[in-house]
Order: C-alpha cells, then sequence, then structure tokens
C-alpha cells in the first residue's frame, strides 16, 4: 500500500512539470496578444519564444516582456516570432496583468539578458517545474 501512494504522488508532481512541444503542435500566438516587435527591422535578430505544453499555469496566459515593455501574452503550446535590433536585451515573463481571477494575482517575475547579434536567431522555452514555477530558459536548437 505504501507503495502505491508513492508511486501516486510521484506521478501527481511530473504531471506538473511541462514538457517541450513538437513544432508541428505549436500554435502561433494570435496577432490580438501580440504588442511588440513585429515588424521586421534592418538590421534585425530574430527571437522565437515559445511556451511549452503542461497542466501547472495551462489555464492563465503568462506575458512576455521585452526590455520589460510587454511584447505578448502567450498561451500553453503557443510560439510567437520577434524581430530585435541588434544589442543587448532583457527578456522577461510575469503574470498577465490584465487578466481577471487568480491568473493576475500570482507573483512572477523572471528575466533573462539576451545579446542580439544581426541576422541570428535565438530560442526561449517558457517553462513550468513543479518545484520552481515558471521560468524562462535558452533554448540551444
Amino acid at each position: 500500500m505504501r507503495v502505491f501512494w508513492v508511486m501516486l504522488i510521484a506521478v501527481g508532481l511530473s504531471g506538473c512539470t511541462s514538457f517541450r512541444a513538437d513544432s508541428e503542435h505549436l500554435k502561433a500566438v494570435p496577432a490580438d496578444r501580440l504588442s511588440a516587435w513585429q515588424q521586421p527591422l534592418t538590421p534585425s535578430s530574430e527571437l522565437v519564444v515559445d511556451r511549452d505544453i503542461g497542466i501547472m499555469g495551462g489555464g492563465c496566459y503568462v506575458a512576455l516582456l521585452i526590455d520589460r515593455e510587454p511584447a505578448a501574452l502567450m498561451a500553453v503550446g503557443e510560439v510567437a516570432t520577434f524581430h530585435l535590433p541588434p544589442g543587448e536585451h532583457i527578456v522577461g515573463i510575469t503574470t498577465d496583468k490584465q487578466g481577471g481571477m487568480l491568473c493576475s494575482k500570482g507573483r512572477l517575475n523572471r528575466e533573462l539578458r539576451l545579446q542580439a547579434n544581426p541576422g541570428e536567431r535565438q530560442h526561449l522555452r517558457i517553462v513550468s517545474e513543479a518545484k520552481s514555477g515558471f521560468g524562462i530558459v535558452l533554448d540551444p536548437r
């Protein structure tokens, strides 16, 4: 009986961890939830951000910030592409402040520094982990 409970808890906790979706299963973020960095620039760097699939936070949007300004609201299994000028940028995630209910009440502020080089494409993932919550990580594709 004890083994049953240990297995049940392990399965329950692992269900909260997100996983990377195959590119054919990702959906583009709708245009009405994209707010910045959509116009191609010359020169520019391309930033591709996808949000993992998982149960934790699945009913909430995550706000993506570029240089601490809103760039997109992303749901589970969505991908968005941004065109950044060359240079250093701060890319972060936070809760959807415009959303109602519990989704806007949480505490979430994760950032990373990104060096954008002309003609380069970089990939980031928004992940959710059972122990550490949401995060944004470089995806070395």
